[in-house]
């Protein structure tokens, strides 16, 4: 049979009962060296755990009483501070717990303030102006005051739109390369000779195995003179008649 899990709303009481005392603390003491146990392997933090029973001058000791003096000497050890940095009595505890149920209860009473002034605001835009009726002194002022943030918080986004500034326009490439000035590409030595020759009704098979052969031009130049040949008189390599 399992173990019930206590509610975080039962109260804990003191057991009349002798055996069911006996038998509960046997179960509790048990699943507390476990949960020991695991922490110091889990974290490997040096544990120790004493609990003095009822009636019992010895206590039950964990890991074992060697392992566990030695912890405590250690922690005997320490400056005083640091012994009582996390110490809490129950008082303590239940102090702690109730400023945090207080600093729940201050928040959710700020947010709906604040979820109020706003609806009473949405409605005054929309000319219902009965919600400021009866409003004392200080249930004004708080409006007032969420009416100065509400601008001020508008203001610096209107500025921090105005300042962004526009994206450069993309470079649009037009199609057409500018090869710079025409000087700055001389005529091929000798081209003005060949194309005479031609004109005077040389042998083209001449002036190709002849006079570039005796510049030393390579086939790449050759092909060039070729096509500035073509270039120049068209689709007949020899000028009109």
């Amino acid at each position: 049979m399992t173990r019930k899990k206590v509610a975080r709303k039962a109260t804990l009481l003191y057991i009349p009962h002798d055996s069911t005392r006996r038998n509960r603390f046997k179960k509790r003491l048990k699943g507390l060296m476990k949960k020991a146990d695991e922490l110091a392997v889990l974290c490997d933090a040096k544990t120790c755990v004493l609990v003095y029973e009822e009636g019992k001058a010895a206590p039950e000791v964990f890991p074992s009483q060697a392992e566990a003096v030695g912890i405590m000497n250690r922690f005997k050890s320490m400056p005083e501070m640091v012994q009582w940095k996390e110490v809490m009595n129950q008082k303590g505890f239940i102090s702690k717990h109730i400023d945090k149920l207080r600093e729940q209860v201050d928040k959710t009473q700020r947010e709906y303030e604040d979820g109020k002034i706003r609806y009473l605001l949405h409605k005054t835009m929309h000319g219902d102006l009965s919600g400021l009726v009866g409003l004392n002194i200080e249930e004004l002022t708080k409006v007032g005051y969420k009416v100065d943030v509400l601008l001020k918080s508008i203001s610096e986004r209107m500025s921090k739109i105005h300042s962004r500034t526009l994206p450069p326009a993309p470079c649009v490439a037009t199609g057409s390369i500018d090869m710079g000035s025409p000087a700055l590409y001389p005529a091929p030595p000798q081209q003005e000779n060949r194309l005479d020759m031609v004109s005077s009704g040389g042998d083209l098979d001449t002036l190709v195995y002849g006079g570039y052969a005796g510049a030393n031009f390579s086939s790449s130049d050759m092909m060039m003179q070729m096509q500035s040949f073509d270039m120049g008189f068209g689709s007949s390599p020899f000028p009109p008649m």
